[in-house]
């Protein structure tokens, strides 16, 4: 996300990646689990009968990063995937 965000859009959950299977959220911190999935359900649905689930820390796919990454761009922010 190396465009700027305003300031009224700086605490807003955002969908900045997806992928067949997998997308990437840019979520205010103060977000739980719950918000973050019926967010991207909501904003990007995935087709699945399940819906989208957070990759949970010591997943593989994660190559070592942390479950919540926090965003270079947007202060009070981080970044998290799911999975379909």
């Amino acid at each position: 996300m190396s465009q700027q965000v305003s300031t009224e859009n700086a605490q807003r959950p955002v969908i900045i990646r997806t992928g067949v299977l997998d997308c990437q959220a840019c979520v205010p911190i103060g977000m739980t689990d719950d918000e973050i999935v019926a967010f991207a359900n909501r904003v990007n649905p995935c087709g699945t009968k399940e819906g989208w689930h957070i990759r949970r820390e010591g997943s593989p796919l994660l190559n070592g990063d942390p479950e919540r990454q926090p965003c270079s761009d947007r202060a009070q922010c981080f970044h998290v995937m799911l999975d379909a």
